[in-house]
């Protein structure tokens, strides 16, 4: 698949709402895990992702925190036309 192309995907104002919700979970996880690489600490029930390292873990999150970026401005835009 080339990761390139640029998709165009129409969703219900609460199914989009449930696909950030499920990014916020993803990214948050990430996130956590890396801490938890970093420091030992983690909250707790809190299952630490499988990575490499914390490095990863945080290049994880980050990349679920662009996508939701993303999501968000084009989600604000459509909703103040």
């Amino acid at each position: 698949m080339n990761h390139d192309i640029e998709f165009v995907i129409r969703l219900s104002g609460l199914d989009l709402g449930q696909v950030i919700d499920g990014l916020e979970a993803r990214a948050t996880a990430w996130n956590l895990t890396a801490i938890y690489l970093e420091t030992g600490d983690a909250p707790d029930g809190f299952l630490i992702e499988e990575c490499t390292d914390a490095q990863e873990a945080r290049r994880l999150a980050e990349h679920y925190q662009r996508i939701l970026g993303s999501l968000i401005q084009q989600q604000t835009e459509q909703r103040d036309r």
